[in-house]
Order: structure tokens, then C-alpha cells, then sequence
């Protein structure tokens, strides 16, 4: 009994043929049940899953037999594949347009594979990065669907980013790439285009630029635009938070004295900087040197020295040049003891938190700048407070001290706005990065707020007029306990 050819039994794509014998053996295959159509030509073994799934699963098999040489090109090459509606761009010998269950195929007509274009699947090649930002800029006339080529503003956005993760020389490097290889493609006037659109970015030529990273680099302060969107996620949510209202309560000099001191030394210590509380008092309070540890005490000192002084922490920024001299002046300050830091000074090197990569130097200014904008948009205290901490914590401008400056930020506001302070206890130092770690890798604002706001909660309620008192109080809702050890507690005391 004559079988259908095709590859192996287990196959799960059957291709049609032109050859009678097989063209024959499939067709009883089909009336048999134990072969179904799934697009013309096109047959599955798989008589259960969707054709969309099979499709899928085995779409660069079918390419590759269907449109041998072809290269996946246009947006389909930068964006690695497939669109969000299930479109694929190949360059081809003719155009046209092949709709298979769940995928639409846009054929180009164009040139089969040039130099730098990778060998892919099947036989097919895959557009190199300098070819496939040629395509993008060639005019899109889509009429319905995905257009083949990204936006002008897109283009502007991948090649800032290009800038911002591998240096403005690579964006030389393409320029060049795409100059060699422009006429075999028929694409001169697109590289034209392209010259044209780098040499704006990196400011040695003048053009109308639509995208704002791209505009920013050019006019000399690049910024992290993966992070601003972050910082517009934490806006929204604070825009749409209803936040508690606690006033700053009424101290003496001495109440003020020792908030400053529990907010500097809780502080230090959640950064690795641990003295006994007495020990930190004779610092502070009674000026005693730790000859063995000069720049660890410098550094509880130089952070009361800012949160001690009232009319320091009513300074908040009412521009972005005031944020980034603010910051500058009081970081000189927090880390006078430690100048191999550079105290005042932005980092020169990418720095780190476990696999959180920080902005990178060169984008620290005009980050700062770009984030303060939505800053200015917020106007209740509290919130104001929550999105400068997260500004500065995130971009993580400085060698060191970043956690502790953006705290000294986060009160600075909550002065200002006579709200209660935050202070972050060593029991809650998990809450707090955790709910820092959320924000940063997944976006998520609920827990970032929520832990801000319990921690206000918690200082709020706490008596600071007099020292030991507060102590007591302290110890009670365990807040010198290591996170592993206990629970913040949060008592209802004098302080609501």
C-alpha cells in the first residue's frame, strides 16, 4: 500500500507538492482523517491544537520552504519578529501580501541578503541592524495593519538608546555600516535620512528631532528614558493616591535636635555605617572621635548636620539647576569625611545593587533634569516626597551615600510641606528595599507607597521632645532589631 511521502511520520507540517504521487497520497491522507488542511499547500499531522499554534511553532520552517533566501526585514528585523498583531516583514523577489491562520506575511520586493545580514532559519537571513534602519526609514503607505517601518520618533528613541547602552561611536559605527551597503539596497536617499538623523543626535549637524531622548542628547543632556517612564509610573500613582495628611508636630529645640539624631543614625546604620546608640550620641552630642573609625563617625555627623538644620531642610528645589545643586552641596556635606568619594561630585563610574544597574554617568544630569519635570506637577507634600526619594535612589547619581542623600531629599520635602518626618528603622530596612527593588524591576508603586507611608505612621507616633523617652518608645516598637529578629511595631502614642 502506497504511503504518503513526506519527512518522517512524526512530523507535524506536511508540505503540498506539485508531484502527482504525493499530491495524490495527501489528498487520501486528508479524506482518511489523518492529515487536515491548515493553509494552502499547507497540511498538520496535529489534528487537536489550533492551526494559529501549529502556524506558529513552525513559522520559519515554512518560510524557509515557501520563500527560500528571503530576510526578515523592516520593523520585523529590529523588533526580532513578529509584531503585536502577528505581522512579519520579509524581503523577497516580488510583493505581496499571505494571510496564514493567526500570521499575516508581507512580502517586499527587494534585495536577497547583503554583507552583515545574519543567516537565520531555514535558510533565511535576518536584516543586519545598519540595513534594517534603512528600511525603517523608507515612507510606510499601510493601509490598515502595521505599517512596514517604525516612526521617525521610534527611529530617534532606538538609536538614543543605542547611544546610551554602547556609546555615541557605535551610532558612527552603523553610520558607516550603512553607508556601504546603501546602494546595493537601491537605499541612498534613505541613508541620506540616516546621516543625517545621527549627525543631529550627536549635535554636529542641524535638524528638527521628534523625539525627546533624541532632542536631549543633542542638545547635550542625554537621559534615561527606560527610567523616566518608571518615574511617570510612580507619578501616575501618586497623582491618583488619596495619601494621609500628618502634620508635623509641634517640638521643642530638643525634640528637633533628637529627631535629627534618630533620622541620621538610623540611617547610616540601614547603609552598613553601625555604632551603638550611645555611641553615636557621644558623636553627635558630645563630639567624641572613634580613631579607628573617623570617616564611619563623619558620616552619622555629616548627616545630622543637614537634618539638624531647619532652615537647610526647608530647602526644596524650584528648578532642576537647584535640584542637581542641591544635591551636589548637601552630598559634600554628608561625606566630607570620606573625599576618596568625591563629596559633591556626580559618579564617573556605572554603579550597582545586586542586578539593579544604576543610570549611567553621563545620563545622571539630564536624567535628574528630565525627572524633575513631573516633580513639579505634584502638589500634596507627602507625594512630593515619595517620587524625589525614588528620583534620587534610582538614578543613584554619586559614588556613595546614594540611599542616605535621597532620604535627607525625602524629609527635605516633608519639612518644607510641615508634614511629619520619615525616618526608615533597622527592623524595617527589608520592607524598604524590597518595596524599592518592586518599584525598580516590575513597576509596581503599591508597596513603595504603602511602605513610605507606614514609616511616617510609625515616626509620627513617636514622642522625640525627650530623649530617652524616645529611646524607650524606640525600642519598644523594636525598631534596633535586625529585620530577621522582629516586626516593626507601631504604638499609639503621642506622637497622633
Amino acid at each position: 500500500m502506497e504511503k504518503t511521502q513526506r519527512p518522517a511520520a512524526q512530523e507535524e507540517i506536511v508540505f503540498g507538492s506539485a508531484e502527482s504521487r504525493v499530491s495524490t497520497a495527501i489528498s487520501r491522507d486528508v479524506k482518511a482523517g489523518r492529515l487536515r488542511r491548515i493553509a494552502p499547500k499547507l497540511y498538520t499531522t496535529n489534528l487537536m491544537d489550533p492551526p494559529e499554534s501549529i502556524v506558529r511553532r513552525n513559522l520559519y520552517r515554512i518560510l524557509g520552504r515557501y520563500y527560500p533566501g528571503a530576510v526578515v526585514s523592516h520593523r520585523s528585523a529590529l523588533e526580532g519578529g513578529l509584531t503585536r498583531d502577528g505581522t512579519l516583514f520579509l524581503t523577497y523577489k516580488y510583493t505581496k501580501r499571505v494571510q496564514l491562520p493567526g500570521i499575516t506575511l508581507r512580502l517586499l520586493e527587494g534585495k536577497g541578503p547583503v554583507e552583515g545580514d545574519n543567516p537565520f532559519m531555514e535558510g533565511l537571513h535576518l536584516a543586519s541592524r545598519p540595513r534594517a534602519l534603512l528600511e525603517n526609514l523608507q515612507p510606510a503607505r499601510a493601509r490598515g495593519g502595521t505599517p512596514k517601518s517604525w516612526t521617525r520618533a521610534e527611529i530617534e528613541e532606538y538609536l538614543d538608546e543605542i547611544a546610551r547602552v554602547h556609546g555615541e561611536e557605535e551610532l558612527n559605527r552603523l553610520r558607516d555600516q550603512a553607508r556601504n551597503i546603501a546602494p546595493a539596497l537601491h537605499l541612498k536617499e534613505e541613508f541620506k535620512a540616516l546621516d543625517t538623523l545621527i549627525g543631529s543626535i550627536l549635535g554636529t549637524r542641524e535638524a528638527r528631532l521628534a523625539s525627546g531622548a533624541a532632542r536631549a542628547r543633542a542638545a547635550g543632556a542625554p537621559y534615561d528614558a527606560h527610567r523616566l517612564e518608571l518615574f511617570m509610573t510612580l507619578f501616575a500613582a501618586l497623582r491618583r493616591a488619596v495619601l494621609p495628611v500628618r502634620p508635623a508636630p509641634a517640638q521643642t529645640p530638643d525634640g528637633l535636635r533628637n529627631l535629627a539624631f534618630f533620622e541620621a543614625y538610623f540611617s547610616n546604620y540601614i547603609e552598613g555605617t553601625e555604632f551603638l546608640v550611645e555611641e553615636a550620641a557621644d558623636i553627635v552630642f558630645r563630639g567624641k572621635l572613634f580613631p579607628q573609625r573617623p570617616a564611619d563617625a563623619h558620616d552619622i555627623l555629616g548627616t545630622y548636620q543637614i537634618v539638624s538644620n531647619s532652615e537647610e531642610m526647608n530647602r526644596v528645589p524650584a528648578s532642576a539647576e537647584e535640584l542637581i545643586a542641591l544635591l551636589k552641596a548637601r552630598h559634600a556635606t554628608l561625606l566630607a569625611g570620606r573625599p576618596e568619594k568625591q563629596p559633591g561630585r556626580f559618579k564617573e563610574k556605572e554603579n550597582r545593587a545586586g542586578e539593579t544597574v544604576f543610570v549611567a554617568p553621563e545620563l545622571v544630569a539630564g536624567t535628574l533634569m528630565k525627572g524633575f519635570e513631573p516633580y513639579q506637577a505634584l502638589d500634596d507634600p507627602l507625594a512630593r516626597a515619595m517620587y524625589m526619594m525614588f528620583l534620587v535612589a534610582e538614578i543613584h547619581p554619586f559614588a556613595d551615600g546614594n540611599g542616605r542623600i535621597a532620604r535627607v531629599m525625602l524629609n527635605a520635602e516633608l519639612v518644607h510641606g510641615r508634614r511629619a518626618r520619615i525616618i526608615i528603622p533597622t527592623v524595617y530596612r527589608e520592607d524598604y528595599l524590597l518595596a524599592l527593588r518592586a518599584l525598580t524591576r516590575q513597576g509596581n508603586t503599591d508597596p513603595y507607597i504603602r511602605m513610605l507611608d507606614r514609616a511616617q505612621e510609625f515616626t509620627a507616633r513617636i514622642d522625640f521632645d525627650d530623649f530617652d523617652r524616645a529611646l524607650t518608645q524606640l525600642r519598644e516598637a523594636e525598631a534596633f532589631r535586625e529585620p530577621h529578629e522582629g516586626r516593626l511595631r507601631i504604638s499609639s502614642g503621642a506622637g497622633l
